[in-house]
């Protein structure tokens, strides 16, 4: 019976240089939200008779990023790597954006904490579409999956 979702996903540790607790917990979200509720099927695995579960890992390597695909036990099915110059924008709009939102949930009032979260939502959700079109005959995946992933793209982009 297919079975097309994720139910591990790690990301190289070794691309991170630096994160602090906001970013850790956004960490935890995404991937305690992408793995409770996902639709993740690589076209060419599923083709083939891989109709999942799959194990993920996201990493980063010469400006690129790298999915390397599993399935339930671990064997290597497939890398994709995609290239994240159009991401660049996105990626630091998101995060300059989370540092104002957490700066105001410290000190803002609930409209201007709301607004800052209105503006952060909007990346995000431009970001995940970027996502989907990137992803386009490689992988079908649904709009909240793209935006976990992206939500941990950025995470390996922490450079402090």
């Amino acid at each position: 019976m297919a079975n097309p979702r994720i139910i591990d996903i790690d990301l190289d540790e070794t691309t991170i240089l630096w994160r602090n607790a906001d970013i850790e917990q956004e960490r935890r979200i995404a991937i305690f939200d992408l793995i409770e509720d996902n639709l993740f099927r690589p076209v060419r695995s599923f083709a083939g008779g891989h109709e999942g579960p799959y194990r993920l890992r996201l990493s980063v390597n010469d400006g690129r990023l790298v999915l390397d695909i599993a399935d339930e036990a671990g064997g290597p099915l497939e890398t994709l790597v995609l290239g994240l110059g159009r991401f660049r924008r996105s990626i630091r709009e998101y995060f300059a954006i989370c540092e104002s939102y957490y700066q105001a949930i410290r000190k803002a009032t609930a409209t201007e904490i709301e607004t800052i979260d209105m503006a952060r939502r909007g990346v995000h959700n431009e970001a995940a579409e970027m996502l989907l079109e990137r992803l386009d005959g490689k992988v079908e995946t649904d709009f909240a999956t793209a935006r976990r992933l992206f939500t941990l793209i950025c995470v390996l982009h922490i450079r402090g």
